[in-house]
């Protein structure tokens, strides 16, 4: 068995989380969240975003760690035990271009309800309302400054 680990981000943007649809030589493979195998020296949050930014163009900044998933897969010559590390990110505008070399045919932000029907795979479905209920609370939370401004009225 092969052990690997990806890194990958759920990127939102007013609302909107950014998703990646791979057509593999005419084959569909479905739509997926940007994430990609840790280089040598490379940390968790650095694989994230260099992951991010070559498969999608979008330009983003780390909000949270959000957790871990595993699966199991069988690749050309073994069994392969995957490790991916997640992100909930943050992005200044929908800009956006999937990376053809990597097979990704279409990029795109969706609403919370869209994107969990158009992705493929169960595990990324469930980060995906794991970033959204981070990313709430991130937005409802009160600025330090408009709280300490109230306090001192």
């Amino acid at each position: 068995m092969i052990e690997t680990t990806s890194c990958g981000g759920v990127v939102i943007h007013k609302g909107k989380v950014l998703l990646l649809y791979k057509n593999q030589n005419g084959k569909y493979i479905g739509w997926v969240l940007p994430k990609g195998t840790v280089e040598a020296k490379e940390s968790f949050r650095q694989a994230a975003l260099r992951e991010v930014r070559e498969e999608t163009k979008a330009f983003a900044k780390i909000l949270k760690y959000l957790g871990k998933t595993q699966y199991t897969f069988r690749g050309n010559e073994d069994i392969v035990n995957k490790t991916v590390h997640w992100y909930l990110m943050s992005s200044e505008s929908f800009h956006c271009k999937p990376q053809q070399e990597e097979f990704f045919a279409d990029a795109g932000f969706y609403k919370k309800h869209e994107a969990y029907h158009l992705l493929k795979f169960h595990d990324e479905k469930q980060i995906v309302l794991k970033a959204y209920e981070e990313y709430d609370q991130i937005r409802t939370r009160p600025k330090l400054n408009q709280t300490y401004r109230s306090k001192t009225r």
